[in-house]
């Protein structure tokens, strides 16, 4: 394995905390995903907009980085199953934890939050360790 510097990765985190913190300081909210989608789908009146344009624009972003002839990972097709058992996982993970990976880790982070420092911490152990474990076992 060799190492270059991931230059793509670097401007799309720049990019992610630019918009959390533009986010932030024009309107007060905290760009967590799942607390976004969360209100879009428990609505409260006045408070839908600015959370569909959030990830209407998310989902647009492949668009818009077309012409830069960037690839975007492949999701495996091979289970649909595992990749829904994954996606629900993840949603009780992120209703446990009171936030998901961007929420803790770019917002609540940034803004020296204990519970969002400990949040991470574990976030991270656990890719870790699965990725070991994938390594160490093979693709499962």
């Amino acid at each position: 394995m060799s190492f270059s510097i991931p230059w793509y990765a670097l401007l799309g985190g720049m990019l992610l905390g630019l918009s959390a913190a533009i986010l932030m300081l024009f309107s007060g909210k905290v760009a967590g995903i799942s607390g976004i989608v969360n209100g879009l789908i428990q609505p409260k009146k006045g408070d839908t907009a600015w959370r569909a344009a959030f990830i209407a624009t998310m989902i647009l972003s492949a668009v818009f980085i077309a012409p830069f002839d960037i690839n975007l990972p492949l999701v495996s097709t091979d289970s649909y199953l595992l990749i829904a058992l994954a996606g629900l996982l993840v949603g009780v993970g992120t209703r446990l934890g009171n936030g998901c990976t961007s929420g803790h880790g770019i917002v609540g982070m940034g803004r020296f939050s204990i519970r969002s420092i400990v949040a991470t911490v574990v976030f991270m152990l656990s890719a870790i360790v699965v990725v070991y474990f994938r390594q160490l076992f093979g693709a499962i």
